[in-house]
């Protein structure tokens, strides 16, 4: 399964608020109605936690979730 880049997801400047470390971009498994997509998305190189913008979760992911729904 190939990574999904998405343009808007940027980990410039970006802290995990647990951590304080800065913030990478890393292909993170996302799942959703048993569809499994990879992702680049920001991740804590020390925790793992991932960052996902309210641009992005409102803008392309609610997209694909309305198409899978439609199916």
């Amino acid at each position: 399964m190939s990574v999904i880049r998405v343009p808007e997801a940027d980990a410039a400047g970006w802290r995990c608020a647990a951590c304080d470390e800065p913030l990478v971009m890393r292909p993170v498994e996302l799942e959703y109605l048993d569809a499994l997509f990879n992702v680049e998305l920001p991740t804590c190189p020390q925790c793992n936690r991932v960052f996902i913008s309210e641009e992005l979760a409102l803008g392309k992911m609610h997209q694909v979730e309305q198409l899978l729904e439609d199916k």
